[in-house]
């Protein structure tokens, strides 16, 4: 496994090599002790998987406020997506940039989200499906989203837009004087 930063702090790629030969090929998805300096005495207390059926749909931006706020590790189980961390938090060098990864069982790379940020992601094959780990437990109470479509953040879907829940296309726009999320 092999760790890389993004632009943004705490944004990180982690790739896996896999072992291969005439058989098949295995590889080593999560490890606590490679990990161990980014969940820094975080636990995976929750594994949530996701199908999504229709090219160009948009899931997110979700996030849980503090302080039930969460790390997320993201792969792509099957299909293709394109995966976005949003930096919400105030005191951010980074505040409001995203980052984008396209996620693929082929390439292996999981996308580690610290909390303070947002994520979503849209569908680029049909019937993609995600596996999510968790630092915490999904509280209803603290749920917090923001538009996909939001032009403050400008974020380059690589497809229109399209399948989006009512949920998440009512989710707030930022406003000007938006402060971001103190953790």
């Amino acid at each position: 496994m092999n760790i890389r930063a993004t632009a943004i702090a705490g944004v990180m790629i982690a790739d896996t090599t896999p072992f291969a030969d005439h058989r098949g090929a295995f590889a080593r998805w999560f490890c606590d002790q490679k990990l161990q300096t980014i969940l820094n005495q975080r636990s995976i207390v929750q594994i949530n998987h996701s199908c999504t059926y229709a090219t160009g749909a948009v899931r997110g931006l979700h996030f849980q406020h503090p302080p039930h706020a969460e790390m997320k590790l993201i792969r792509c189980l099957r299909g293709r997506v394109w995966d976005v961390a949003v930096d919400l938090r105030r005191d951010s060098p980074t505040f409001l940039q995203w980052h984008g990864e396209e996620l693929f069982p082929e390439n292996r790379s999981m996308l580690i989200i610290p909390e303070g940020c947002a994520h979503g992601f849209q569908v680029l094959e049909p019937d993609s499906e995600l596996l999510y780990l968790h630092t915490a437990h999904y509280a209803p109470h603290a749920e917090g989203g923001v538009r996909p479509d939001d032009a403050r953040l400008a974020i380059s879907w690589p497809l229109p837009m399209a399948d989006i829940s009512m949920k998440d296309q009512n989710h707030p726009l930022l406003p000007l004087d938006y402060a971001g999320i103190l953790l």
